[in-house]
């Protein structure tokens, strides 16, 4: 058995990365049921189940515990650092979703979808870069989410200059979406931008056209 995958759920897996607000979940769902497939949801992990190993490495480097004050991070960092420092931890996130990802097992592929399934960390996991699919929304679609659906367009904790956080917030989605779109593309990952001429059932059958391979098996 190999310890590195030792139900094969890694190597049979499909991803779908990409940036916030782009219907990464909708659509893995989608896929996921005409297919009977099962659904890893990077967020909800990361926000709930990895908590405890995120206090367990700050113990460990003798950092502080607790997180940044909602104003210190939000309205304090420019949009750059923001997004050097979001970038920056993806790589030890990404090692907590492959040890969930180790102990699942699903006769089926299993899809992971989220904004921290980086195109550099996923390639070096898979046979094809087919595998894996990026989903960005164009500007003028993240304008209208922030418009028109209540949590893309605030925050929801407590700041002094909640316009100035939530700006910086935008910012620091923007170039981490670039940046995913930047390097799939260098890594010969799809990428399929989302501007709301399709709805989701539509964005999702692209999706299963590039994963059409694997779930045909």
């Amino acid at each position: 058995m190999d310890s590195k995958d030792p139900h094969g759920t890694l190597r049979r897996a499909l991803w779908i990365g990409g940036a916030q607000w782009a219907g990464k979940s909708t659509v893995a769902e989608l896929v996921a049921e005409a297919h009977g497939l099962t659904v890893y949801h990077y967020d909800w992990h990361d926000s709930r189940g990895h908590h405890d190993r995120r206090v367990a490495r700050r113990v460990a480097e003798g950092a502080p515990v607790a997180d940044p004050a909602p104003d210190l991070f939000w309205s304090e960092h420019e949009p750059a650092q923001m997004a050097a420092e979001t970038l920056a931890g993806f790589p030890t996130r990404f090692a907590w979703v492959l040890d969930d990802l180790r102990g699942l097992f699903a006769a089926r592929p299993v899809i992971a979808e989220g904004w921290g399934l980086r195109p550099e960390l996923v390639a070096p996991l898979v046979d094809s870069p087919r595998r894996m699919v990026v989903l960005v929304p164009t500007e003028e679609f993240r304008q209208h989410q922030l418009r028109t659906v209540p949590r893309a367009g605030r925050l929801d904790v407590p700041l002094r200059d909640p316009a100035r956080g939530q700006a910086n917030r935008v910012a620091r989605d923007r170039l981490v979406a670039e940046d995913a779109a930047r390097t799939a593309r260098r890594l010969g990952v799809p990428v399929i931008e989302v501007d709301g001429s399709r709805d989701a059932p539509a964005v999702a059958a692209l999706v299963a056209e590039q994963f059409a391979p694997w779930l045909a098996s």
